[in-house]
């Protein structure tokens, strides 16, 4: 069975809220402490759900903003759930984040919860949070989701100031037992700035620590916004990463979909926000319509900005001429945030094309 990235998304994230009690240095949606009156109701959020179920999506993410800022977000998991979703979950580590929350997700039929986690320490997590224990309540719901028999995946942002704890953020996820990394090559947009990125030299040097850690550890191991980590993968030997498998139905290691080509930005992947928006990513400020007037289904097939960004022949620069241009794609968020142009080259990717 081939799976057309033209008709169906491999991911679906909703936005359902961008209320949120952190204030985090490099938030992609600059989330403000209360909700905005424009949301998505209960009532179009379980239509919006309906929408998503028709596209069979093998990953559907509830995100924020911080989605326990709203109370029918347990609803909404079981709607999910109803509808033959895996719903997952990105709740923000504030006093909302209980132990009995948790538990509450897990009787709502939660698939898989993920928490970010940007060091390996509380001073440093907490600074970058900027709320003093977060790193604690974010570990407490971490091992409150293992009892519960949640799987989760940690998120942390690379960035110049978290990059050199990487390695003891490793030891850290051993003793936890997570079951994904999901390691984030930051995107300035919101409150992230250039001045927070490493550079393209960096990442690659860093995408070896990554694949070399891959091989001993138990948990899986993928990157965001850095598609560039496939090409790496392949070039020194590596099985196909996330990302890049060629059985539409296939699973990592720990269970978790994987997808049968390489996904990007409107390539498998859309973002709907909490207003209905919808975007080819949350990282990418372009907005193709709104599912208060449209179909999701077509806004994702037919709009010209997806289809466009579905197109390897628009790429600019290297990226255009790259031989590992479907597997990758480069960053288009990143592209635009630096350059003004969606389609041009992913300006952290030091690879010159052969």
């Amino acid at each position: 069975m081939n799976v057309d990235f033209n008709v169906s998304p491999f991911v679906v994230i909703w936005e359902n809220t961008r209320a949120c009690d952190l204030s985090c240095v490099h938030c992609r949606a600059a989330a403000q402490p209360k909700r905005n009156r424009f949301e998505l109701t209960t009532e179009e959020g379980f239509a919006l759900i309906d929408q998503i179920a028709e596209l069979k999506p093998k990953v559907f993410v509830l995100t924020g903003g911080d989605p326990l800022k709203r109370d029918d977000t347990y609803a909404l998991i079981q709607y999910a759930r109803m509808k033959g979703l895996e719903p997952s979950l990105t709740p923000s580590a504030t006093p909302l984040l209980t132990e009995e929350a948790v538990t509450k997700m897990k009787a709502h039929g939660l698939g898989r919860m993920a928490v970010s986690l940007d060091a390996s320490n509380a001073a440093e997590h907490d600074a970058f949070r900027r709320v003093d224990g977060s790193f604690d309540l974010t570990l407490r719901a971490i091992r409150q989701a293992s009892r519960e028999n949640i799987p989760v995946q940690v998120n942390t942002t690379v960035t110049r100031r978290t990059v050199g704890d990487l390695p003891n953020m490793v030891a850290l996820l051993e003793d936890l037992g997570i079951v994904m990394w999901s390691v984030f090559f930051a995107v300035p947009t919101g409150r992230a700035k250039n001045s927070d990125l490493i550079t393209a030299g960096e990442v690659e040097e860093l995408f070896g620590f990554l694949f070399e850690t891959s091989k001993r550890v138990a948990f899986s191991i993928r990157t965001t916004e850095a598609m560039h980590y496939r090409r790496y993968v392949l070039q020194h030997g590596g099985a196909m990463p996330l990302g890049v498998h060629p059985h539409p139905d296939a699973l990592d290691r720990n269970g978790a979909p994987r997808a049968p080509r390489g996904v990007n930005e409107a390539k498998g992947f859309v973002f709907i926000s909490h207003i209905g928006d919808v975007y080819p990513s949350g990282f990418l400020p372009l907005k193709a319509g709104n599912v208060k007037q449209q179909r999701l289904a077509d806004i994702y097939r037919d709009s010209p900005l997806f289809v466009s960004l579905r197109d390897p022949d628009n790429l600019h620069g290297k990226c255009g001429r790259c031989e590992f241009r479907e597997l990758c794609g480069g960053s288009r968020a990143r592209a635009w945030a630096m350059t003004g142009d969606v389609f041009a080259s992913d300006p952290l990717c030091s690879y010159q094309p052969s």
